[in-house]
């Protein structure tokens, strides 16, 4: 019997559906990889999580409650590993274009945290996201629906190598959101996990470890792993999973913290393993108040873990196979159809 979460899967929604928030991907020409943009032009109160063992951040400090700056006008998603972050000076630099930042007399300073994920392994890792990407994205960005699957901070994303990429799968970027009591909250997740995607509900693996580089089936990381199955080295950095909520409700700083806290519980109910050693899990927060209130946090919350479980999925549903040379990188889609 299809569940509620299900119901939720197959109708439309976005991160977009969030008041205040705009949204855009664009990628690079020459290597599947790519930089997806939240945009907040009249500014919202933001937060980070990181839970994952080797992030790759940017402007995070700034987010800490009991740091002076409130509000951030963008947030960026990057694939190209360190090198990506320089996606966010684009995004800058559209920002100031329009006179979008905090005033500090002289200039106004857009505010953009960003987070990257590890696609160096997918075609030549000479190819990263740059500036004039971010700034591609930020022209993209609007309040329609993002395109789910291989695009923008997705474009190059893998998962469930914990065996190894030869038997992984294409990962992807989702997006969706629920609305509830007059407020909307919102979430894009840019899957590139060391471990499995999962049904959150009935626990069926989605996406992940397959048994063999030539097989079409999937093998359960968690259960092999419980079984004896000895994962492969995995260089620390070279997964990870990052996305960014937004909600309409009002928020405080501390509250937006929590809320990007808790879609990390999203996460676990929908990637296991999570959280790893090689992962560099980071959730961010966006709160633009213009709803002009809030159901509460326990609400929020809810919500919340819904919406990011809903986007993961949808990352790797929407996801496109992969080859390059020997390696074939299946997508959900593939594996139906053999």
């Amino acid at each position: 019997m299809p569940s509620d979460f299900d119901a939720r899967l197959q109708r439309p929604s976005c991160i977009t559906d969030v008041a205040g928030i705009q949204a855009g991907h664009a990628a690079m020409a020459a290597r599947a990889t790519g930089c997806t943009v939240v945009l907040a032009p009249e500014g919202a109160v933001a937060a980070v999580d990181v839970r994952g063992a080797a992030p790759g951040t940017r402007e995070t400090d700034l987010l800490v409650p009991g740091n002076l700056v409130e509000q951030v006008h963008a947030i960026a998603l990057c694939g190209g590993s360190a090198f990506g972050l320089d996606a966010a000076q684009g995004v800058m630099h559209w920002l100031e274009q329009r006179g979008i930042g905090l005033d500090v007399g002289v200039a106004r300073v857009p505010i953009v945290p960003a987070a990257v994920l590890f696609d160096l392994l997918i075609g030549d890792a000479r190819v990263r996201p740059d500036a004039a990407c971010g700034y591609a994205a930020c022209q993209a960005a609007g309040s329609a629906p993002l395109v789910n699957g291989n695009v923008g901070a997705g474009s190059g994303a893998v998962v469930g190598k914990i065996f190894g990429l030869a038997r992984a799968m294409r990962g992807g970027i989702g997006s969706a959101s629920v609305r509830c009591d007059g407020v909307t909250v919102g979430a894009v997740i840019a899957c590139n996990a060391l471990g499995d995607v999962r049904h959150p509900v009935n626990g069926r693996v989605l996406a992940g470890a397959r048994e063999a580089a030539d097989s079409a089936q999937l093998c359960d990381a968690h259960a092999s792993l419980l079984a004896g199955a000895r994962p492969l080295p995995a260089l620390a950095g070279t997964n990870t999973t990052i996305g960014v909520i937004a909600t309409d409700a009002r928020l405080e700083k501390t509250q937006a913290q929590r809320l990007a806290m808790l879609g990390h519980d999203g996460l676990a109910r929908s990637i296991a393993p999570v959280h790893t050693m090689s992962d560099g899990d980071t959730l961010f927060a966006m709160a633009t108040g213009r709803a002009g209130g809030s159901p509460g946090m326990m609400v929020l919350a809810a919500m919340t873990v819904e919406a990011v479980a809903l986007a993961t999925v949808r990352a790797v549903q929407a996801a496109t196979g992969y080859r390059q040379g020997d390696l074939w990188l299946p997508a959900v889609a593939d594996l139906a159809a053999g």
